[in-house]
């Protein structure tokens, strides 16, 4: 099908199914997953997983993350430092037991189940900060710690896959995978270094634009450009690109041009690219192949993969003094895997750590997870649960 027609359909069906959702008291991004699953392989399979749809859609996501970044309380976010690295390393270390446990007694091979455990440590923070943009809070401190937990679990997922792949590739713990791994990590501080330099030189410019052009068109486009530059270097080093796009809005969010720059980057996002983006993630959907054991093994790991990660950062909220609500918020905001688990099962393929039919499997757990976020957080973030744990009074 034309490629024309297929975006076309893209925004219609996401924006009926997203109006739908809201009518259904959900989040509007669950319809637009939805959508993609209907349009995709898994049912009428009228919109293909295309180079140009993947472009667009990885657009979107810059799009969505550079937003995220400018909407961010750098204050709050400093002061959830902490708690934000203590909850993503247990939320990455429980799924990795996890995943690695299942898929060995299931007959995996070792490196194999490793691999499967190493996709459940990913964290997909687009989803959520969607859906708890939707809801109005996404500058809470829950939602400023799930934001810096997820981009710490973020770069953590990328050195273990580094490091995994070495080993699943280069044949052990030789000198030369450490060498290659001790490389890397210098990859990962030398972008963190390099995001900071640059991020205040572009904050300073900005400003001063800002002083002398109120809302000119010339803040955004020079806002975006960096955007897209940071995503570009962040993607070169071996970080994911949406890690680059976060932090270029972040190095933004306390510029004078931020309000502006935030609502045009957001029209061109929320017209266009995003729901381009939410439907690439239906369209990965597919349910051919798919033997008894293979779903029961499915239906396990996806249970081991929504436990884990919310018991995993819950217990970290809760070492980092947070209530049981908010613990139980931070846990949920943490379990949809979405495109960066896409973009490891994908590597894993490559590397030859992944067979096909594992890797149908973990796709299922990816889409069904990314689905079920936005409809959990909105139960978890209800009024009804704060009643439900609030002591009752005297």
């Amino acid at each position: 099908m034309n490629i024309l027609i297929q975006i076309s359909l893209i925004l219609v069906f996401t924006k009926i199914f997203g109006i739908l959702s809201r009518r259904a008291h959900l989040p509007q991004v669950a319809g637009a997953l939805l959508a993609g699953i209907i349009l995709g392989p898994a049912l009428f399979n009228v919109v293909d997983q295309s180079e140009m749809i993947y472009t667009l859609a990885e657009i979107g996501v810059i799009l969505l993350m550079f937003s995220a970044g400018l909407e961010t309380d750098l204050k709050q976010l400093r002061k959830a430092l902490k708690s934000s690295l203590i909850i993503a390393v247990l939320g990455a270390v429980l799924p990795l037991a996890g995943g690695f446990a299942l898929a060995y007694v299931f007959g995996s091979e070792i490196m194999q189940s490793v691999f499967i455990g190493l996709v459940l440590t990913a964290t997909s923070i687009s989803i959520t900060v969607e859906t708890l943009r939707e809801m109005g809070k996404l500058k809470t401190n829950t939602g400023t710690t799930i934001m810096g937990a997820a981009v710490i679990d973020d770069v953590l997922g990328v050195i273990i896959l580094s490091f995994v792949i070495g080993m699943g590739s280069g044949g052990g713990a030789g000198g030369g995978n450490f060498l290659a791994f001790g490389g890397f990590f210098l990859k990962i501080i030398g972008f963190f270094a390099l995001a900071w330099v640059l991020g205040n030189v572009v904050f300073k410019l900005i400003d001063h634009l800002a002083g002398k052009y109120v809302n000119a068109r010339r803040l955004s486009i020079f806002s975006l450009a960096f955007c897209f530059a940071l995503a570009y270097l962040a993607g070169e080093l071996g970080i994911a690109d949406i890690t680059g796009a976060y932090f270029a809005g972040l190095a933004l969010c306390s510029s004078k041009a931020e309000r502006f720059v935030e609502e045009q980057s957001g029209v061109l996002s929320y017209l266009f690219f995003s729901p381009i983006f939410f439907v690439s993630v239906g369209l990965y959907a597919s349910f051919d192949g798919l033997s008894a054991d293979i779903l029961l093994f499915a239906f396990l790991l996806l249970l081991v993969a929504i436990v884990t990660k919310m018991a995993g950062c819950a217990l970290g909220a809760r070492i980092c003094k947070f209530t049981k609500v908010e613990s139980v918020q931070i846990g949920t905001g943490m379990v949809s895997r979405g495109e960066v688990a896409i973009v490891i099962a994908t590597k894993g393929i490559v590397a030859g750590l992944l067979s096909a039919e594992f890797f149908s499997v973990v796709i299922v757990v990816i889409i069904v997870t990314t689905l079920i976020t936005p409809l959990l957080l909105k139960l978890v973030y209800s009024k009804k649960m704060e009643d439900l744990t609030r002591p009752a009074s005297p």
